[in-house]
């Protein structure tokens, strides 16, 4: 019975030590601070994968997805800076480039790469109750449109005569970039309401104008505009939510339309 009293007691010894050896350890690696947190957040629109390249370490982010990438970098001995580089896999064309230094902050990156140049990815805003948040960025690919655009959310009626009734604006977008967040309230689309004494279907509809008019920007391009199909994509209407959309043309004949090649 001492024997293994004995024993237990210098197992515990032990263990102790170990702890505290660790605990030293830790101590001394937390005031040396070799690690560095870096983060990529975003969209790649390009046709072509990225590849990121830290020292001798190498991430890969898909072509036309999210960006989220979020890893520790330890910086070797002796070395208490180095660089990041984002290049295109198949060209190998230079994206971005960052020196990264081991006292600094944690890197945070927010970028978007659409047709070969790099700019930030907008924040989306917090949820806000009773408000929908929209941004969005509109890709005229078909039409090529090179104006700017207002983009009008807003209520519409079936009946009497198809009324469409205007809650927000945003004006003066350029195509290819983004919008300011579009806001309004969130309002019942249920069926049984009525609009100059007349019981009306309700949808929630966003329309792109030409800047300062209400005129839909297809107007002049040869593909028409119409008002149930051709709306973009867009949040609930009795929903509260904050989103952001990358959308495209994808008209059908000559009847507009459009996809959202993000939606966040």
């Amino acid at each position: 019975m001492k024997t293994k009293n004995r024993f237990y007691s210098l197992i515990a010894a032990a263990f102790l030590l170990v702890l505290a050896a660790c605990s030293k350890g830790e101590g001394e690696f937390l005031y040396q601070a070799d690690v560095l947190h870096v983060m990529i957040k975003g969209y790649n629109g390009g046709n072509d994968e990225l590849v990121v390249k830290i020292d001798t370490f190498k991430y890969e982010l898909g072509r036309n997805s999210i960006i989220n990438l979020s890893d520790i970098y330890r910086f070797p001995a002796n070395q208490d800076k180095t660089t990041l580089t984002i290049t295109e896999k198949g060209t190998g064309k230079p994206v971005l480039e960052r020196e990264l230094k081991k006292d600094g902050e944690p890197v945070k990156i927010s970028l978007l790469y659409m047709d070969g140049k790099v700019s930030n990815m907008p924040e989306i805003t917090a949820v806000e109750t009773g408000k929908i948040k929209a941004i969005y960025m509109l890709k005229p690919i078909r039409t090529n449109y090179t104006q700017p655009v207002d983009i009008v959310a807003g209520r519409y009626w079936y009946a009497p005569n198809d009324v469409f009734e205007e809650f927000a604006r945003i004006k003066n977008v350029k195509p290819n970039e983004f919008s300011e967040p579009i806001t309004l309230s969130t309002f019942s689309t249920t069926y049984g309401q009525t609009y100059n004494g007349v019981v009306s279907q309700i949808a929630f509809q966003v329309r792109i104008y030409k800047a300062g008019t209400n005129e839909p920007y297809t107007e002049g391009t040869g593909y028409e505009w119409h008002v149930t199909s051709s709306p973009p994509p867009k949040p609930s209407a009795t929903t509260a939510s904050s989103k952001l959309y990358i959308i495209e043309e994808n008209p059908s004949g000559t009847q507009m339309r459009f996809r959202a090649s993000l939606t966040l």
